[in-house]
């Protein structure tokens, strides 16, 4: 059992740090950010931050890392409200105009570091700054407005599905996530059984989902007292199940693992890492490019400096995620994870008044000691 612990700590102190440091900022705040409209807009405010880090954690896994991921937010930022203007205030056709843009950056990034072997830090690093200096072009230096204020629904829109009450509906959503949860749990247990891997203690494994189902009817019950289900949560659930179960349940997802765990090992079993590659990056431009248009509705309009050291955020939740800094490990939901720390960090400093300079030491800093307690785990267990 002492073993089991040991090998799924990570897996357990990223939802102690979570704890903890919501609960530190509590005692510093007086408590205001407990409130439901606090964990409401902790959620939108950080919704792009969450989508980044998804798929960021995809790239890291293959043992690479992406430096271009706020440039390419506010290059296709810029787009989608280009194109949402010229549609005379089509959401669908500035939606679909940015992920394309996005996947033809990822997929031109991709092909660099995967066919001409160029370094990923390197190739993305060039991205940063290119990236950056294209957006100053296509919007001259001017922030780019928006015809109406339809675009903005994305961030600011709730559920409301008119024949049942919002917050009501928050309970039931709460509800059904948590069930829905530990079906899955209960389902990758049995499969785990019958293949001879190691499993949690029973009392263990319900302690573990009865912690975490805890956690999420506490932020479905504040969403209830506040104005419902917020869109954006609706569509990151999408994301984190769907990509969850690619990569738990599919080749491509497989494949993603055997890369980062031994990239010459997985070729000379037949996987075509290039190709992989080039799909991971292409994902990671497409959901660079929806955090992208999730900024623009949250500021309600496209700005040249947009997605300034949004890198290092999404970076970060990562390895707070659990995420090895080698390669080969690391979890969409640890990512989310994460990315919800940074966002507390970043609401409580806010809450408490604090600049930005304290906000990127802090981030700073926590960035060097996440890398360093995955080191420190991988060298003990070495």
């Amino acid at each position: 059992m002492l073993q089991i612990l040991k090998q799924n700590q990570k897996h357990f102190s990223m939802y102690a740090v979570l704890i903890l440091i919501f609960a530190v900022f509590g005692f510093l705040t007086d408590f205001v950010n407990f409130m439901p409209r606090n964990i409401t807009n902790l959620v939108i405010q950080n919704s792009y931050i969450l989508i980044l880090a998804i798929g960021m954690v995809m790239v890291i896994i293959i043992g690479k890392i992406d430096l271009s991921v706020g440039s390419v937010v506010a290059l296709t930022g810029a787009i989608a409200a280009w194109a949402y203007n010229l549609a005379g205030g089509s959401l669908i056709v500035a939606l679909l105009v940015s992920l394309f843009a996005g996947a033809l950056i990822g997929a031109f990034q991709g092909y660099w570091i995967a066919y001409l072997k160029v370094p990923a830090f390197i190739v993305t690093l060039a991205g940063m700054l290119g990236w950056r200096g294209a957006t100053y072009l296509f919007t001259d230096l001017q922030p780019i407005g928006l015809t109406n204020d339809s675009f903005k629904v994305i961030t600011t829109g709730f559920v409301e599905p008119g024949f049942i009450d919002a917050k009501l509906l928050a309970l039931l959503v709460g509800i059904a996530v948590v069930v829905l949860m530990v079906l899955f749990d209960l389902r990758r247990r049995q499969k785990r059984t019958k293949l001879g891997f190691d499993i949690l203690p029973m009392p263990l494994f319900a302690l573990k989902n009865l912690f975490i189902s805890a956690v999420i009817m506490w932020v479905f019950y504040k969403f209830s007292m506040d104005r419902g289900v917020p869109i954006i949560i609706v569509i990151i659930g999408a994301l984190v199940v769907f990509l969850t179960y690619v990569m738990n349940n599919t080749v491509f997802g497989r494949n993603i693992y055997a890369i980062g765990g031994n990239a010459k090992a997985a070729k000379l079993s037949g996987i075509n890492a290039e190709r992989t590659e080039l799909y991971v990056f292409t994902i990671m431009g497409v959901l660079a490019a929806f955090a992208g248009v999730i900024f623009t509705a949250y500021m309600n309009q496209a700005t040249p400096a947009a997605g300034n050291m949004f890198e290092l955020d999404a970076i970060s939740a990562v390895f707070v995620g659990g995420a090895s800094a080698t390669g080969g490990v690391g979890t969409i939901i640890g990512s989310i994870i994460g990315g919800l720390v940074m966002g507390v960090i970043n609401n409580g400093m806010s809450l408490m008044n604090l600049g930005p300079e304290f906000q990127y030491v802090v981030k700073g800093l926590v960035l060097l000691v996440a890398v360093w307690y995955d080191l420190y785990n991988n060298k003990k267990s070495s």
